[in-house]
């Protein structure tokens, strides 16, 4: 009995794993082509001569409200131009991001067939890493003076649960989390279950459209903090249901189990400081996941579903 139960589901393995084969050789033959625009560059030997021609060629880059000199003033600067060099440094060679990046795209092409490939323009933001990358219909902007690496000097003022995404390696994934953002409807959010249902969508969406990252890379976890989360996805769900907060209103968990934070907070001598931080995001993830194993519903109609359906529906049950 045992071995006929193992050959069954080598044989479901084998299928699957053909299956994904066969999908992704479909996916890479949308073969998408994502032409990289270095602003950065531009701007750093920007002159008084070449920056009206700058300006015509990126209006979206430069705001009104300042005049000619302030730019030139700008890029003269002296903390501007070690940014400018720093960023030429680590991003000398785009290989490997822009094959990324185009793998993003013919991703999300395959799921949204309307998507166009945006301009995709690199610039510097004085390290404004809380706006890493902005999407919009036909641009995504990305600011290479936020993905130096993270132990880079410039972060040294960082909280350090913040650094660890602040390289090269997490711009393909900052990019998915922006468009899901674009895809992805829900009704504002008014429990706990639905910012986890929220960002468990996010989290989904990443799985299809970057695969080719890791489940801790998709998250921003490092390895031991998904080993974490996975080891102790028990507990932290039944801390969860013990304490009512599934339906709870209280905002105060937004900040203890949703947003970015050195550790999730429950209170807990010893759990606390061991445990990674958006723990809710975790939960929501694997809700999602679980919803999407037990219904056949297309990505596109499972990001505008309401949280209630999703849980309802899902039939999830914790690692143990």
């Amino acid at each position: 009995m045992k071995h006929a139960l193992f050959f069954l589901i080598l044989i479901s393995l084998t299928f699957s794993c053909k299956k994904d084969s066969g999908l992704e050789k479909n996916i890479a033959k949308i073969n998408l082509d994502a032409k990289i625009e270095r602003f950065d560059l531009f701007f750093a030997k920007v002159s008084p001569k070449t920056l009206p021609n700058l300006k015509i060629a990126y209006p979206f880059m430069f705001s009104e409200k300042y005049k000619d000199s302030f730019w030139i003033a700008k890029a003269n600067d002296t903390l501007q131009i070690g940014l400018f060099k720093e960023v030429e440094k680590t991003f000398m060679h785009f290989d490997n991001i822009k094959l990324e990046i185009e793998s993003l795209f013919n991703h999300i092409k395959y799921y949204f067939p309307e998507f166009h490939t945006p301009r995709i323009i690199t610039t510097t933001s004085d390290v404004d890493y809380r706006n890493r990358i902005i999407v919009t219909d036909t641009i995504a902007v990305i600011a290479l003076d936020t993905y130096l690496g993270s132990n880079h000097e410039f972060y040294e003022n960082i909280p350090k649960y913040l650094r660890e995404d602040l390289k090269k390696e997490q711009i393909a994934v900052d990019l998915a989390n922006e468009y899901a953002k674009k895809y992805i409807y829900q009704p504002q959010s008014k429990t706990f279950l639905d910012e986890m249902i929220y960002f468990g969508k996010q989290l989904y969406f990443n799985d299809v459209v970057i695969p080719f990252k890791t489940e801790a890379a998709r998250i921003g976890y490092t390895p031991e903090q998904l080993d974490w989360a996975m080891a102790n996805e028990s507990y932290v769900w039944r801390y969860f249901i013990e304490h009512e907060l599934l339906f709870s209103t209280d905002t105060k968990l937004i900040g203890r189990f949703i947003t970015p934070a050195p550790f999730s907070k429950f209170y807990l001598e010893g759990i606390d400081s061991e445990s990674p931080g958006r723990l809710g995001q975790y939960i929501g993830w694997q809700i999602v996941r679980a919803y999407m194993q037990q219904n056949e519903v297309p990505l596109k109609d499972m990001l505008i579903k309401s949280p209630e359906e999703i849980f309802n529906n899902s039939k999830f049950k914790p690692r143990k």
